[in-house]
């Protein structure tokens, strides 16, 4: 088990510095994909009692809605709304990866801080989970197109997941699964946004819709 974290750790790490510093959004929503295949497989990973339905439909929910069917909702979005291909951040790239390694450091030592009051939980996976949450609010609040929001708001869903699963011994079923839903929706109701927005003004630039405010 400590091989197959460490190796999920190193991947997720790669994945959030891609981001930060890739300037195509199809080579974006490719990370994202990655990503959430890779972290759905820490439900597989850190349950000790066995592969059982519970945590098999828990891991293949959020292999499949976040590792296939967003991304390949948000290819299409970008194909059907003639999307640009650049990124465009209000911080520049290189900003970002400055950003990120200081995120990474300060997760490190918050994981330290919370590691004595959760026990039970895997050091390289709390780490993994702020970290991975800090980069999807850095997302969120440092890039100009919605679609590149939509990825950081994945991003943020998928730390929230790593931590849930890691920290919260047992949790029901359909709550978990109530939590995908919602993401579920968020994107699809996200999705057809930014679809009828780009339709009827013909750009996503955040700038741009915040001018039409008032």
């Amino acid at each position: 088990m400590p091989t197959a974290l460490g190796t999920i750790h190193a991947i997720a790490l790669v994945t959030c510095f891609a981001l930060l510093g890739t300037s195509r959004i199809g080579a974006c929503i490719r990370w994202l994909s990655l990503q959430g295949i890779v972290l759905g497989l820490v439900a597989l990973i850190t349950h000790d009692d066995g592969l059982g339905l519970r945590v098999m439909s828990l891991a293949g929910g959020n292999i499949a809605l976040k590792g296939v069917i967003f991304p390949w909702v948000l290819l299409r979005l970008r194909a059907r709304t003639s999307y640009p291909r650049e990124v465009e951040p209000f911080v520049g790239f290189v900003a970002s990866i400055l950003f990120g390694i200081v995120a990474l450091g300060l997760s490190v030592w918050l994981a330290l801080e919370l590691k004595p009051a959760l026990p039970h939980a895997p050091f390289l996976m709390l780490e993994t989970a702020i970290f991975v949450i800090s980069i999807g609010l850095f997302m969120i609040i440092s890039r100009r197109s919605a679609l590149m929001q939509v990825i950081g708001y994945l991003m943020l869903e998928n730390g929230i997941f790593v931590f849930g699963v890691i920290t919260v011994v047992e949790t029901p079923l359909l709550v978990e699964l109530g939590v995908l839903l919602d993401a579920f929706v968020a994107v699809f109701v996200m999705g057809i946004a930014i679809f009828h927005i780009n339709r009827e003004f013909g750009s996503m630039d955040v700038d741009q819709l915040r001018a039409l405010r008032g």
